[in-house]
């Protein structure tokens, strides 16, 4: 509300300079107008200047409360035009006089700013002084006691502006720090969702890595352990003995697997991207017997991207090993047409991509992973023609 803006932040922000100065002005004005002047001397008169005084500085104190409504700023300029008119005529003093509608005047800009509210007001207060030097000082002394008081009022417009402009310049500082102490605690709130969100992430993260290892390797484990069961319930015992040796090798390459993948975690960075592709290719051809063709361009792309291309690279191959019954893979990385590309490719019997059985969640993680780091997964593949699995991210030249 624009009638208390003046003196509800005085009182919130500050000591209330403004009313301590107004306060000290009156009482010491006052005082001297009664030392002046013997007849002010009695108790009778001595006591009604000190209730006017009083109640017209109370009404100063008090002036946050009075001014909440238009009503109440109203009444309380009547009033204190009265009080400070019935000490003027008491007194008899020009000082006083000054002090006392000069103070006014400088509340009135404060009330209502600079409008016609606080013109009509300053008005009605020079009106209300200039009777009383009238009649006290006459029309002679009229002239230069109106230049002083010009002087005088415009010291006291020049200070209530600026402290206004205090005053404003406060309240935007408090606004601006009520603003930034509300974004802090969004912020706050935000960062702890990216923290949920990042636990989600490397939940889903560690099953993929748990699925490319563990999941799969065991569940072919478990179907040759029924196919031995069934082979002994039948005493064909070599070919379950056989089927022993397969499952105890498959067994060996999933702990191989795990612990490749264990030392991927810990390890994760030490080698640049072409290394760990190779390192990729290695391991497949050591554990498949399988040959692998490397053509990799010596590219460092952003972390994400680089370990989307190396989980892609290790799931690929993984998957040939396992159910392509290829006799020759390939993999390729290449950066072309704005492009970084990734393309692994077997000559093996191939697939309908279209039809994945159920538990198989390798190329669902594999999408995954890729569409996390911004890229795109195709996957091309028939039946006796081998398959060729592409993966593609943003790439310029340069890029690092």
């Amino acid at each position: 509300m624009k009638n208390s803006k003046f003196h509800s932040t005085q009182v919130e922000s500050d000591p209330r300079y403004f009313v301590w100065f107004m306060t000290v002005i009156a009482v010491g004005v006052t005082v001297l107008a009664v030392v002046e002047r013997p007849d002010l001397q009695r108790w009778d008169m001595l006591a009604l200047i000190a209730a006017l005084l009083t109640a017209h500085l109370i009404l100063h104190w008090r002036l946050e409360r009075l001014a909440e409504t238009s009503a109440g700023t109203v009444v309380y300029i009547l009033v204190q035009s009265g009080l400070a008119l019935a000490l003027s005529w008491l007194t008899g003093h020009i000082g006083l006089a000054s002090a006392l509608f000069m103070a006014l005047l400088g509340e009135a800009i404060g009330l209502y700013g600079w409008s016609l509210r606080s013109l009509f007001s300053g008005m009605v207060y020079l009106i209300l002084l200039v009777v009383v030097i009238q009649k006290f000082s006459g029309w002679i002394s009229l002239g230069w006691l109106l230049l002083a008081i010009l002087v005088m009022g415009t010291f006291v417009v020049v200070y209530v502006t600026l402290y206004m402009r205090q005053n404003t310049a406060r309240e935007q500082a408090q606004q601006l720090a009520a603003e930034l102490e509300a974004a802090n605690r969004q912020l706050a709130q935000y960062a702890a969702e990216v923290e949920d969100l990042t636990i989600a992430d490397e939940r889903q993260r560690m099953a993929r890595e748990l699925h490319d290892t563990l999941s799969q390797g065991l569940a072919g484990i478990i179907l040759q352990l029924e196919a031995v069961q069934a082979h002994l319930a039948s005493g064909r015992t070599e070919r379950a003995q056989t089927i022993i040796s397969s499952a105890m090798q498959e067994a060996r390459a999933t702990l191989a697997d795990a612990r490749s993948v264990i030392d991927d975690l810990r390890s994760a960075g030490s080698l640049n991207l072409a290394d760990s592709l190779r390192r990729e290719a290695q391991r497949f051809t050591n554990a498949s017997g399988v040959p692998c063709e490397c053509r990799i361009q010596d590219i460092d792309p952003p972390a994400p991207i680089s370990e989307a291309l190396i989980r892609t690279a290790a799931e690929g191959l993984s998957n040939i090993s396992r159910h392509a019954a290829a006799k020759q893979a390939h993999l390729i990385l290449a950066a072309a047409d704005q492009r970084l590309v990734l393309t692994i490719s077997d000559d093996g019997c191939g697939f309908n991509p279209q039809v994945v059985p159920s538990g198989h969640y390798g190329l669902l993680g594999l999408r995954e992973r890729v569409r996390m780091a911004g890229g795109q997964v195709a996957v091309e593949s028939a039946a006796g023609q081998g398959t060729c699995l592409t993966v593609s991210f943003p790439w310029k030249a340069g890029q690092a």
